[in-house]
């Protein structure tokens, strides 16, 4: 399974953005900032093995592959390691449509599996597409697709939308 090039990741919180450094920032253009390595990836990425691979507005990609640290005791790939990604690609794609000095959390999300990735899935992209950023919420759609665009997972999400 191959992935693109590893990012530069946060080792401890002081590595992380501080809110000067992102407050003049659009959603679009902090994303794009992890893009170009201005901002390092967050550590949940390491972790669950995926990296954001493309930003635009009202549309985010992340790529990820699963391995045998994302089993479940049955052998399976865990059911949160689909959450973990679509969670992302949907919260990130609404943060996309954000103003600077405007911010989200998410407030329900929901994750259908579809099929589990076999040992030939290689990389699966997680690709969140917004269908209402308003004044106080967002909604997003998500879908984890491989590269020949087999489906694995759909996922919806609603997002509270506040001042910074």
């Amino acid at each position: 399974m191959t992935l693109p090039p590893e990012p530069r990741f946060a080792e401890t919180p002081a590595d992380l953005p501080t809110p000067d450094q992102v407050a003049g920032l659009s959603g679009l253009e902090f994303l794009r900032s992890m893009l170009a390595s201005r901002f390092p990836a967050p550590p949940i990425c390491r972790t669950v093995g995926f990296r954001l691979s493309a930003a635009e507005e009202g549309r985010v990609v992340f790529e990820g592959a699963s391995g045998f640290a994302h089993f479940n005791p049955l052998g399976t790939v865990h059911g949160g390691w689909y959450g973990v990604l679509l969670d992302s690609c949907m919260g990130c794609a609404v943060h996309s449509r954000l103003a600077p000095g405007r911010a989200y959390t998410i407030l329900e999300y929901k994750v259908n599996l579809i099929r589990g990735p076999g040992p030939d899935a290689g990389p699966l992209s997680a690709i969140g597409e917004v269908a209402h950023v308003g004044r106080r919420t967002g909604v997003a759609a998500g879908r984890l697709v491989d590269a020949r665009g087999r489906l694995y997972a759909t996922g919806s999400t609603t997002c509270l939308i506040f001042d910074l």
